[in-house]
Parts: structure tokens; sequence; C-alpha cells
């Protein structure tokens, strides 16, 4: 299978790209810039995205894209309009892709969406594939806008899924949770055993590689929004 994925260098990309040229799938990786060659993928020099006039190039003979390229959350927003910021980077390039990839005769579309498209707080139950969208910030309602769009493929001969995720871990882990273990690798005591009762559910990086590469090779693979997590809270 021919497979595009967007964000191939980044830490989920990386270790996707991998996975599927293991598996003898032939990947090419969207970049911002041209990065060192690697045996495992060919690369593609875009810039961001929201500036690439045609996707047309870019999917023309692909059977799957993996778009995992996205402004991502920022714990410190420097846009002066951060729902229009996402809304380009995010829902805008996701529809276009999408738009192109259809017309391209791509068979299958995975959109990396995130569970804050869901909602923060889950209250007594946890969140589930039936729990109403409520997004709270720019970055979640950009994401669940995405999915929306992606909707409107449904039954025109490519199949698109979206998976809502937590927080992703594993080797090369950065920002949030490379902060997190920096806390917890810290001398301050941490209130976080049986006294918050705050669960939260994670998901590591190989559990999502290989959902991600399940979606695609399933033959019976249903369009929709799934939420993901590793098995323990």
């Amino acid at each position: 299978m021919k497979i595009l994925v967007t964000g191939a260098t980044g830490f989920v990309g990386d270790a996707l790209s991998r996975r599927l040229a293991a598996s003898g799938h032939a990947v090419t990786g969207t970049v911002r810039a041209d990065p060192p060659s690697v045996g495992w993928m060919v690369h593609v020099a875009t810039g961001n995205l929201a500036d690439v006039g045609d996707f047309a190039p870019l999917v023309d003979g692909m059977d799957a894209v993996v778009h995992l390229a996205a402004r991502v959350h920022m714990m410190r927003e420097s846009a002066a309009d951060p729902d229009a910021a996402y809304r380009r980077d995010n829902t805008a390039v996701t529809a276009r892709l999408a738009a192109a990839s259809m017309a391209a005769g791509v068979s299958r579309f995975v959109f990396m969406s995130s569970v804050k498209a869901t909602g923060e707080t889950t209250g007594k139950a946890p969140f589930g594939d039936a729990t109403p969208s409520a997004p709270q910030d720019a970055y979640g309602r950009s994401k669940l806008a995405a999915e929306q769009t992606l909707s409107a493929f449904d039954g025109g001969g490519m199949t698109a899924v979206s998976l809502r995720t937590p927080l992703v871990y594993g080797p090369g882990v950065k920002e949030n949770f490379a902060a997190l273990m920096r806390i917890c690798a810290g001398r301050l005591p941490l209130p976080l055993d049986g006294v918050t009762g705050n669960r939260r559910s994670l998901l590591y990086l190989g559990n999502l590689t290989h959902a991600i590469e399940r979606v695609l090779d399933a033959e019976s693979a249903q369009a929709g929004v799934y939420h993901l997590s590793d098995g323990e809270d």
C-alpha cells in the first residue's frame, strides 16, 4: 500500500512511518523542511500545509492518507485570534486534503483528532464514542470542525476515520508529558494517590501506531469518530 503521512517527522509521525515501512508499505511523508535522508520513507518538504495551494501532487497515486500535521494545543497562546489560526491550520487543511484525496482515488483517510474535541471534564462517566462533543478551547473546536468536514465524504468511495486521542506517551515524548515527568522526578510532594480521585486516560505510542495500522489494513473499517486509550486509566 502507498501511504502519505503528514507531519512524518513528529513524535507520532516518525514512529508510525517506521512501523508502516516495516510492514511493507511504501511511505511518503510531508515535512516542513528537508530532514536528513532515511531509509524507511520518502520525504516531501512542503512548509506549512496551510500555505500549499494544491494537494493533488501529494496524494496522486496514494492508496491511503494519514493526516497527523496540525497546529497543536499550546499552553501559552501567541496568536491574536486563536480560533482563526486553528481553523486555518487544522480545519481548512484537513478539508482540502481530504477533498484532494477523494479526487485522487484514495480509499482510506485517517485523521488524528484529539479528546479535546469531546471536552475537558467527564463527570461521573468516562468519555465514549457516544458522548456529545463540547470542546472548550480553540484547538478542540478546530479538531471537531475538521471531523465534521470529513463526514461530508461518507459514501464517496473513501473511508474517513477520525481518532480522538488522550495524551500520548512513549520514547522521545516532549512537551506536556515531558514536563510532567520532570515534575514527578523532582522533590515536591504530589497528592496523586487516593486524594484527588482524578483518573486520566493515556495512550502509549506503540498502541496508537498499531491502531492506525489496523484502520488502514482492515477491510471492514467503518467511517466515523473513535476514542482511543490504553486499557488502564
